[in-house]
């Protein structure tokens, strides 16, 4: 199976002088549910982020189903990140908008400012966006505006949405953290469905290693900005976890 995923020596340092990401090597097989863990400001969301440029490299070298991201411009970056679903920790929905109109904003990238404006009178996008809120469980809740709806259906609208981009790769970053462990479960089973069904390569940052070895296929830890952990989730005993997270740090279980 080939990479869909190649980065090397990739480094982030921050203007006031922070080293978010330092010399990060790392492949990505397609197919793979790729978990990253780590504390708080490891480096995991910057290395999420630095994939589709939400944040801009300081150097280092990003391929994506064989093309470059850090060189590409214009429409050719935007052509990459058509393919690249993001689902972010705070959902980044309109919360006065409904979760059918939500769920449509995914084609964004692929139609003219005129057809966006023009969402709701286009047959074919909006059977699309129904059949995607359908696979999340969501289809009576079309109507719905996003504030009205539970944080887990919620994010689950943000799953949908990007599954309107028909993407190759999903990124999340810490996708659960704002929600309750039942929920969290609940959506990761999602993500894991899209993984197994639609062999869509996921790469997401947790913190809870329970939900990382029932739905990750592989591990990748971080630790100030340095790959501390490369395996299968199964790997992490109790040393490796205190040595991912400190000595002081124990394991919550989710089920």
């Amino acid at each position: 199976m080939k990479n869909i995923i190649e980065i090397s020596e990739l480094h982030k340092i921050y203007a006031g002088g922070t080293h978010a990401l330092q010399g990060i090597d790392l492949q990505v097989k397609e197919g793979e549910f790729l978990i990253l863990l780590g504390l708080s400001g490891s480096g995991k969301s910057t290395l999420l982020r630095c994939l589709n440029r939400l944040i801009e490299p300081t150097s280092g070298r990003i391929n994506i189903d064989g093309e470059d991201v850090i060189s590409a411009k214009g429409i050719r970056l935007r052509k990459i990140r058509r393919r690249i679903g993001m689902i972010f920790q705070q959902f980044n929905l309109i919360k006065n908008l409904s979760a059918l109109t939500n769920v449509l904003s995914g084609k964004l990238g692929y139609v003219s400012l005129w057809h966006a404006l023009t969402f709701r009178q286009h047959k074919q996008d909006v059977q699309e966006a129904q059949q995607n809120l359908q696979r999340v469980g969501l289809n009576d809740f079309a109507n719905n505006k996003i504030r009205n709806l539970s944080g887990g259906q919620q994010q689950r609208v943000a799953i949908a949405r990007a599954l309107m981009q028909n993407p190759k790769l999903i990124l999340a970053d810490e996708p659960v953290a704002s929600l309750d462990p039942a929920t969290a479960d609940s959506v990761m089973k999602y993500l894991g469905e899209l993984n197994k069904k639609d062999d869509i390569t996921v790469i997401c940052s947790l913190h809870f290693l329970s939900l990382a070895r029932k739905y990750g296929s592989r591990v990748v830890a971080l630790k100030n900005g340095k790959i501390v952990f490369d395996g299968i989730p199964t790997e992490i005993d109790e040393q490796k976890f205190k040595d991912i997270y400190g000595e002081e740090a124990e394991e919550v279980e989710i089920r």
